[in-house]
């Protein structure tokens, strides 16, 4: 029990765990102490970004790892048919374009674009060195997969290769089965709802903003605002530049947000009166 206790106490978020696990070792010894790190845990992940700061050097580490992993992954997942189409090169400059890169910031992009199509690239070296700088931030997790999914639905389809390498990515993340999946619907239905316009059909359009939010449209008022909260705050631009993310991504997560906003918009003017 004692090596789980002092295992524990490496990891950086050890707040909630020492205090928890101490008191637990008061109370019930050796298996409260246990009981209560895994406790403590919980409170951690939650909680342990607001005790522990981030500083400005970690900031900057994640701001210049997050750029290099998001583009290197974008290269090999275009690579991941075998080749690079000219519709997928014309895609990507086009997002350099549209997120205002400088020329320099713009021909590291391409630098790290071309290494992760490289035969030689490993996803799973390219997720380990992300992980080790931002990994107490979970959002940043969440911030990548999202970016990349929905980079990957820019031409309107998901193909089965993508999805594969997107799949097999998650997992790495720590993402289980059933979060990706509801990650992919729910940006899939992002998009689809605000490239519907004028000619989509009212109750498509309805859909689509539900599974925006993520959940059903039998849930109740306080299902709805609670998801619409929590996605907002994910993407929330001030917060993600506190966590780290570079400013060159904040213009995907404002475009998410407005999305988000305008799919809550909807649901709750189609609610007045019921």
């Amino acid at each position: 029990m004692l090596f789980y206790f002092f295992e524990y106490l490496q990891v950086v978020n050890v707040i909630g765990k020492i205090i928890a696990g101490l008191s637990g070792w008061l109370v019930a010894g050796p298996l409260g102490a246990l009981l209560g790190i895994l406790l403590g845990h919980q409170f951690d992940r939650g909680f342990g970004n607001l005790i522990i700061p981030m500083s400005e050097g970690e900031r900057h580490k994640i701001r210049e790892i997050f750029f290099s992993t998001l583009f290197s992954l974008l290269g090999h997942l275009a690579k991941s048919d075998g080749h690079i189409s000219q519709s997928e090169i014309a895609l990507t400059e086009n997002m350099m374009t549209n997120l205002g890169l400088s020329a320099e910031r713009r021909q590291e992009a391409i630098k790290f674009f071309k290494t992760g199509a490289a035969k030689d690239f490993s996803i799973q070296l390219c997720v380990e060195s992300f992980v080790q700088v931002s990994g107490r931030h979970a959002n940043l997790k969440n911030q990548l997969l999202s970016y990349l999914i929905s980079l990957a639905l820019a031409d309107g389809e998901l193909h089965p290769e993508e999805e594969s390498v997107l799949r097999n990515l998650a997992i790495d993340l720590g993402f289980s089965k059933s979060n990706f999946e509801d990650l992919i619907r729910m940006i899939g239905a992002q998009a689809n709802f605000a490239n519907g316009g004028s000619t989509a059909r009212d109750e498509d359009k309805l859909a689509d903003a539900y599974k925006s939010l993520g959940v059903a449209s039998s849930s109740p008022e306080s299902v709805v605002k609670k998801a619409y909260r929590k996605l907002v705050s994910q993407n929330h631009p001030d917060k993600l530049i506190g966590q780290g993310v570079p400013d060159d991504m904040i213009k995907l997560a404002t475009e998410r947000t407005q999305k988000i906003q305008m799919a809550y918009d909807l649901i709750c003017e189609s609610r007045k009166g019921k």
